[in-house]
């Protein structure tokens, strides 16, 4: 069941940062200490090495209770039996990823104007992606979105937003009263030694929003 609750601590894969660990357990930790959903990235392998990781770390979505969304590749989330994908102004566009999947799952789509939102929710979104709120390491050319422009985004649509980019736990606190449902998150979940304990935190500043 998906509703705005399940975007309060999105953890965004991005193995740059295992350090040895496998994604697998890098998962496992950051659900365990809060992440309520979990978008599976990865821009640098064929379908069948995408497909194959999803099948690990959908065993352990699955087992805790979260979704799994993929980013971008509609093949390996149909073939894996995700919960949803998501996808970019450069990917494919939601209308059509809705054809693809159905009613059942979820669709979420990075936005970063208020027309962007309003064309991906009525294109059949079910959630935004939002950002980059503050300068990430792991987009380099992303462009910021301001806090004023996030609100007018939130006030413009009726489904739930996420803010992503650079948000860490010193940042957090500036995006209350955003009208955000939650927060997406790679580095400052998954660059750390103890996983765990850095989602931990990080859930207790989402639930804050």
């Amino acid at each position: 069941m998906f509703d705005k609750n399940t975007l309060r601590l999105y953890a965004v894969t991005d193995r740059a940062w295992l350090g040895g660990r496998t994604l697998a357990s890098c998962v496992e930790n950051a659900v365990l200490g809060g992440a309520t959903m979990v978008q599976l990235r990865e821009k640098n392998m064929t379908d069948e090495q995408f497909l194959d990781e999803a099948k690990v770390i959908k065993r352990i979505t699955d087992r805790l209770n979260v979704p799994l969304i993929i980013n971008d590749n509609v093949n390996v989330a149909i073939a894996v039996g995700a919960d949803g994908v998501h996808v970019g102004q450069s990917d494919m566009r939601a209308v059509n990823v809705r054809e693809r999947l159905g009613s059942g799952r979820i669709i979420g789509v990075s936005a970063h104007t208020v027309e962007e939102a309003v064309e991906a929710e009525k294109a059949g979104a079910d959630y935004l992606g939002v950002g980059a709120v503050f300068s990430t390491s792991t987009k380099k050319d992303a462009e910021n979105v301001s806090l004023e422009e996030m609100r007018r985004i939130a006030e413009s649509v009726s489904i739930p937003i996420a803010a992503i980019g650079g948000i860490s736990e010193d940042n957090a606190g500036r995006l209350a009263g955003c009208g955000l449902a939650g927060i997406a998150v790679v580095s400052c979940i998954f660059e750390k030694d103890d996983i765990f304990g850095a989602a931990k935190k990080m859930r207790v500043l989402a639930d804050k929003l």
